[in-house]
Parts: structure tokens; C-alpha cells; sequence
């Protein structure tokens, strides 16, 4: 029977780089194709993730996290549209078919990822929830905020995070929720609330945009993880290979030392896994249904992960948010790309 057994498993055809064979389009991948543009769910205003410049363009990491999956799917970067979802609106947009994409400074969380009937991709920012707080209070630890009353968005984790931590920490917080980000923020600004709680990130975009940032500080207390990612809907497990193995690509671009400027130059390279990341050896594409070139396609568009990241909070930008945990594990961060091959 064991030789049987052994016989019938050798017997199995073997997918390796040469026998790899195209794969059909899934259902989210055929509607893309179909109406030919890439529906990502937006954020209504979040500094270095998602935003609407001066001319009009939505920029951040989550955007061009979109952009790169419309890079991958249709060769074309400009393919992509945006809805601006508010925090309750967001999964069930998602779960409803209104988007293919949900990259919106969202947390990964067993509740989202099982009950909502979601699955969460890879991450593209490790994340922790803050407190925004006035110079002139003199708070340097969140403990100080015992009697605070704290502005914070409804239907996001902040909320609940905000809750878990005061009752563990006795420490008594009156929340002020507000639907939106933009509403959260007004309030604090307008003196109605005593901190402004939400990912540390985010924080620190609201205040570069302050106009006096310098009387504002973000605390260095995290009271929560916060492992933001792209969500995709169950059920479509060619769609979730897409998206999850497009992340992995701009982070092992930054690993490779591949960048949106020497990518070309790059296809010339002999190192195998540069050569199977950019397409010139293995059918990593046709294995989800994509062309060779998806993973080259995407960081052409918008560069690897490092450049998106310096893009939206590196040195040069109001933000300046250090990459702490977000740099490459080969530099003591977390960012870390599973193997194309």
C-alpha cells in the first residue's frame, strides 16, 4: 500500500518554473478586465496614506498600493478609480462587490478577517494607536490622561482600542466619537476635546498639516498593534494572490535594490531572483492568471517599497516619520517579503 501510495504522489504533475501553466481569470480579476479600471476603496483625508493633493490626485501608500495592483492586473497604472469610504462604510463596500480593493489605512483584526467575510493580504504598515495632545498640557505619558475627554472616530478600532486600554489601565477617558476622521480632527483643533486618539501614523500627519504643528505632540505611548493591510473579499483566492504577492513585490524590489528608475536597467541582471522578480524566468504571472511582467509593471509605476514609503512620510515630507518597525527586516524592521520562486 505504502509503495502504492508513494508511486500515485510521484505520479502528480509537478508546477516549477518551466511547466507552469497560464491560469484562467477569477471572477474579481475577469470584472477588472472587463470594465478595464481597478475600484480601490479611499480614505476621505489620511496624511501619507491616502489624500487629495492641489491638483486633485489621490496620494499616499495606500493609493499607490492601489496603483500598483492596477499596474500588476492591467499593465496600466492609471487604470484605478477611487471611492472615498467613510470607517462604517468601508467593509461593507468591500463585502457588497461596490470595490475590488479596500486599501484604507485598515487594521487587520480576527473579527474583520473571519466574521465580515474578508481576507487581509500582507502588510503595508505596521502600525500603533497614539494620542495627540496640545504642548502646553504638559503630558508626556498617556497614564496623565486620567479624566481627559478624547476625540475619536466611530466605527474603527480606536474606539474599542481606547475603551480596552482605559478599563485595563484605570484610567478615566470620556471618548468624544465622531463619524469621520475630518470631524475627529475639527474637534480637536477647536479645543472641545483634551487628545485626539487614533494610529500614530495618522497622528502625525494631522499635525504636520496643523498650522502650528510645534504647539502639538504625538505621545510615545502605543497602547495597541495596529497592522494595517489590503483587504480583499473571501472567495476569490486568485484575486487575494494578486494583491497579497503585489505587496510582496515592492518590498522584495527594496530588497533587491530594484527601483522605479533602474527597473529596465534591471531585466539585464543575472541574479535569479531579480530575474524571477521582474519576469525573465519562472511563470510567477501566469501562475494568477497575470503577465510575466506584473511584478516589473507595478514597481515601474510606482517604485518599491522604500521609495514609496519616502514618497508619503519619508525626511523631505511635512510628515517625517521615522521607518522604525516598517524598514526592512535586513535593517531591524519588520517589512519582510516571502521568496518569489
Amino acid at each position: 500500500m505504502l509503495r502504492f501510495l508513494l508511486g500515485a504522489l510521484l505520479a502528480l504533475p509537478f508546477v516549477g518554473e518551466a511547466t507552469a501553466q497560464a491560469v484562467q481569470p477569477g471572477p474579481t480579476l475577469a470584472a477588472v478586465r472587463q470594465r478595464d479600471v481597478l475600484v480601490c476603496g479611499a480614505h476621505p483625508g489620511a496624511p501619507g496614506f491616502g489624500i487629495m493633493d492641489s491638483q486633485g490626485v489621490y496620494r499616499g501608500l495606500d493609493a499607490d498600493t492601489c496603483r500598483a495592483v492596477a499596474a500588476a492586473a492591467l499593465g496600466d497604472v492609471n487604470k484605478v478609480r477611487f471611492i472615498v469610504l467613510t470607517s462604517q462604510a468601508r467593509l461593507p463596500a468591500l463585502q457588497s462587490g461596490q470595490i475590488d480593493l479596500l486599501a484604507r489605512s485598515t487594521t487587520w483584526t480576527h473579527v474583520r478577517d473571519t466574521a465580515n467575510g474578508l481576507n487581509f493580504t500582507a502588510v503595508n504598515f505596521f502600525d500603533g494607536q497614539g494620542f495627540l495632545v496640545r504642548r502646553s498640557a504638559n503630558v508626556e505619558r498617556a497614564a496623565q490622561l486620567d479624566g481627559a475627554t478624547v476625540c475619536v472616530t466611530s466605527g474603527s478600532t480606536s474606539e474599542l482600542n481606547l475603551a480596552d486600554w482605559a478599563r485595563s489601565h484605570n484610567v478615566r477617558i470620556q471618548p468624544l466619537v465622531f463619524e469621520q476622521n475630518d470631524e475627529t480632527r475639527n474637534a480637536y483643533v477647536a479645543g472641545r476635546c483634551d487628545a485626539f486618539s487614533t494610529d500614530a501614523s495618522q497622528l502625525a500627519g494631522m499635525r504636520a498639516a496643523l498650522p502650528n504643528r510645534d504647539d502639538h505632540v504625538v505621545l510615545n505611548d502605543r497602547i495597541s498593534k495596529e497592522p494595517l493591510a489590503p483587504a480583499v473579499r473571501h472567495g476569490d483566492d486568485q484575486w487575494f494572490d494578486i494583491v497579497r504577492w503585489t505587496v510582496f513585490a515592492l518590498i522584495e524590489a527594496e530588497e533587491l535594490g530594484v527601483t522605479q528608475a533602474n527597473a529596465e536597467q534591471m531585466l539585464q541582471s543575472a541574479n535569479p531572483a531579480i530575474r524571477r522578480l521582474l519576469g525573465n524566468a519562472g511563470d510567477h504571472g501566469p501562475m494568477m492568471g497575470l503577465d510575466r511582467r506584473w511584478a516589473y509593471n507595478a514597481i515601474r509605476a510606482v517604485g518599491n517599497y522604500g521609495e514609496i514609503y519616502d514618497r508619503h512620510f519619508g525626511p523631505n515630507t511635512p510628515i517625517a516619520l521615522p521607518r522604525g518597525i516598517n524598514e526592512l527586516w535586513t535593517r531591524g524592521g519588520l517589512m519582510y517579503a516571502m521568496p518569489i520562486r
